[in-house]
């Protein structure tokens, strides 16, 4: 394969990051960044100029130009515009959530598998320095607690979804990825404070291997945090997102012991692009591919369902 043609649609806060990656990395791995798209026609020039790329403002103007895209759009887009760039047999990097349905989501996958494109999820947490330093250690987790807290004010956070779709669906992934096993039973509850969505949510996944898992996350917290707490027989381990470090608490002759678990950091989002390219040439499974990603949807349209249940 020659030179990959790629482009960006969404010049927001995460689609600037694209953008920026792909530009950074095209010479290196052989890269023609054709260019970005926004209807914002303001800030598609911005995005184009900072990456010495082209710009525009309708997407169909990309299709018979690139051979792989990132979408990075509003949620409630993913489907149409995700569809109309399989149609034209373009891989796909979709952020996440997948799509506001199953029905949508489904559509997705089964454009991919005929065309035989690679459709990839934006689940950037499973690129993160820290958990792929953590899976080895991890043999039979048998409660997991995640807390995901932040603010709704900061400018890139999605606005046309509610903090389950937002933020709580990269835990969902995560924890589908290292359970293995299919959820059960889900108890849920959420609160609407400065937004029409749920911006608190806590919830309660039960496994069929016995795992449990305890989630929060929150949009409406001052402090930024993001941690996860895994807990399996005589050791647990405890996972800071944000600043890529990890530690493993184990016990040893009846005493408990802690130690630093040793991380090579690295730019998620770089390592999430360079995958998705690495698929593209190829033609690997994505580590999130579109089935995975459609697992956490439903997992997370489930915990939507039980939340609006209760308040009716």
């Amino acid at each position: 394969m020659g030179k990959l043609r790629v482009g960006v649609i969404g010049t927001g806060h995460l689609g600037s990051f694209h953008a920026k990656v792909y530009s950074a990395i095209q010479k290196k791995f052989n890269l023609d960044f054709v260019g970005v798209c926004d209807t914002k026609k303001k800030a598609a020039k911005e995005a184009a100029k900072k990456c010495n790329t082209s710009w525009f403002t309708d997407y169909h103007d990309l299709l018979d130009k690139v051979d792989a895209v990132s979408i990075v759009v509003p949620t409630h887009l993913h489907h149409v515009v995700a569809r109309d760039f399989l149609k034209a047999g373009i891989h796909t990097l979709l952020e996440k959530p997948m799509t506001k349905t199953l029905e949508e989501a489904d559509e997705l996958l089964a454009l991919a598998q005929r065309k035989n494109l690679i459709l990839q999820i934006g689940h950037i947490e499973r690129f993160n320095s820290a958990i792929r330093a953590i899976e080895p250690l991890l043999v039979t987790p048998k409660f997991i607690e995640c807390q995901r807290l932040g603010s709704i004010n900061k400018k890139k956070r999605v606005k046309d979804v509610g903090v389950v779709l937002d933020l709580m669906i990269h835990d969902i992934d995560i924890i589908l990825g290292l359970v293995n096993s299919k959820v059960k039973n889900i108890e849920a509850v959420g609160i609407s404070t400065v937004s029409d969505h749920e911006d608190l949510a806590n919830v309660r996944l039960s496994f069929q291997n016995n795992t449990i898992a305890d989630i929060t996350a929150s949009r409406i917290t001052k402090e930024e945090v993001r941690k996860i707490r895994i807990f399996q027989e005589h050791s647990y381990v405890l996972l800071d997102y944000m600043h890529q470090e990890a530690f493993q608490f184990h016990k040893i002759d009846g005493k408990t012991e802690k130690k630093k678990i040793h991380i090579k950091k690295k730019d998620a989002l770089k390592v999430e692009l360079k995958s998705f390219l690495d698929c593209v040439r190829n033609n690997r499974k994505p580590i999130v591919s579109g089935r995975e990603g459609r697992q956490a949807l439903q997992v997370a349209l489930d915990i939507l369902d039980i939340i609006h249940s209760k308040k009716k």
